[in-house]
């Protein structure tokens, strides 16, 4: 990055001036040009930025309680884990809006089999008793077909989501790390229709991405920073934070925005009644906001802005009359090209796919990318998620189908796991 430098009133020292004064105000415009470069500097450094959680097509159930008993300890935790599994099968079933009434009555070894985990929120464990909170993660692969789901669900384009939080009279993004944002990187994207490009927050993130950045009306700056994220819209989740006291209930203000223009799509109120349940009414509010978006999307209100395409566009009326000057083909290049060469002509089917690929750390991370990348055929491969330490996730544009790019993968040394749309990579 090219070094920033303040912009300053030009300096004349007067020649009456003693040699004194001058050096005075010489070491102190010094010391003016340091701190302009040490704030720059104090706005990217340290430990800030939530890398968000890998996206699947997993069902997730949060805010499961359970409060059992049992002949032991390890009894009451296994007895709470049965019915914290029971319980989140129904919610996900009237959450999907089956039916409307009782989920199917499954036995509880054929729900331990959908399961794929269990997320302890709160737990307290006696002699007897377990007392907790928990989230659970259905497989889709596993529970689609109890669902009754089939077919593919149409998403957004990939919209880029700025979560802006304001508490205390201040509004901040990625300056430094938030309940709201750490509730963004937690949301698992995969079973929703929204395509959501989430940044990590780190480094330059903070500067890109600031509260101030929504009020922007510049298509020129919003094409660059949609650009370096790959995205093709920007969605503002506003988050707004009042505490009645000190440790007591918390109300929250949440707006769902849209787009360059800010555009108001919906709002709501929750409240928390305590500090220690903010988690939980933050992600209750992030499902509220993906309804909204979701409705939005379905009622035509989340088409990309064209103002925003870095892709410049073509008057068909212009392509005509250019096409219709220079007249048609002459037949006997065709012929005399053979039909090997006609066929290459022919554009070949782009495919977008999902590849997930293990990143333990920075490096196996810049492989995984660059092997991609490099297979030829790949017009585009924009990360979706990153999660060092777990599986990253990037969108793949193929020139060429999903089983071509799967053997293009293989022959690189990868080994490859091949679902609906999707590839699984691994060294």
């Amino acid at each position: 990055m090219a070094a920033l430098r303040p912009s300053l009133p030009s300096l004349t020292l007067k020649p009456d001036l003693s040699r004194k004064t001058r050096l005075a105000l010489l070491a102190g415009l010094g010391l003016l040009l340091a701190a302009g470069g040490a704030a720059i500097y104090a706005q990217i450094e340290g430990d800030r930025g939530i890398a968000p959680i890998a996206s699947n097509g997993d069902f997730e159930v949060t805010g499961i309680e359970v409060n059992v008993t049992g002949k032991t300890a390890e009894d009451a935790r296994a007895n709470g884990w049965r019915r914290a599994q029971r319980l989140a099968w129904e919610k996900l079933w009237k959450s999907n809006g089956l039916g409307g009434g009782t989920a199917p009555a499954l036995d509880d070894g054929t729900i331990d089999g959908m399961v794929s985990a269990v997320v302890v929120g709160q737990e307290q464990i006696g002699p007897h008793r377990y007392i907790a909170t928990l989230g659970v993660i259905f497989d889709r692969t596993r529970t689609s077909g109890y669902l009754g789901m089939q077919g593919q669900i149409a998403r957004s384009a990939p919209l880029l989501v700025v979560p802006v939080l304001i508490q205390g009279g201040v509004a901040s993004v990625f300056e430094t790390r938030t309940p709201w944002q750490k509730a963004w990187a937690e949301l698992r994207t995969g079973a929703s229709v929204i395509d959501y490009v989430r940044p990590g927050g780190a480094g330059a993130d903070s500067l890109l991405l600031t509260a101030g950045q929504i009020g922007r009306r510049s298509r020129n700056w919003w094409r660059l920073v949609l650009d370096s994220f790959g995205a093709a819209d920007v969605i503002m989740p506003v988050a707004k934070l009042e505490r009645l006291w000190p440790g007591g209930p918390v109300r929250g203000t949440f707006t769902a925005r849209r787009g360059p223009d800010n555009m108001f799509l919906g709002s709501f109120e929750l409240t928390a009644p305590s500090e220690d349940k903010l988690p939980a009414m933050l992600a209750e509010a992030i499902t509220k906001l993906d309804g909204i978006y979701a409705g939005a999307l379905a009622a035509g209100q989340l088409a990309p802005d064209p103002s925003l395409s870095m892709r410049p566009d073509l008057d068909p009326a212009l392509v005509e009359s250019i096409v219709a000057k220079l007249g048609p083909a002459p037949a006997a290049t065709t012929a005399a090209a053979g039909p090997d060469v006609a066929a290459t002509t022919a554009a070949a089917p782009t495919t977008v796919v999902t590849v997930q690929f293990v990143t333990p750390d920075g490096a196996t991370f810049d492989v995984g990318l660059g092997g991609v990348r490099r297979i030829e055929g790949v017009k585009d491969a924009a990360i979706t998620s990153t999660a060092i330490g777990g599986t990253s996730v990037m969108r793949v544009t193929f020139a060429g189908d999903i089983d071509a790019l799967a053997a293009a993968l293989r022959a690189q040394g990868w080994r490859v796991t091949q679902g609906a749309g999707a590839l699984s990579i691994r060294k």
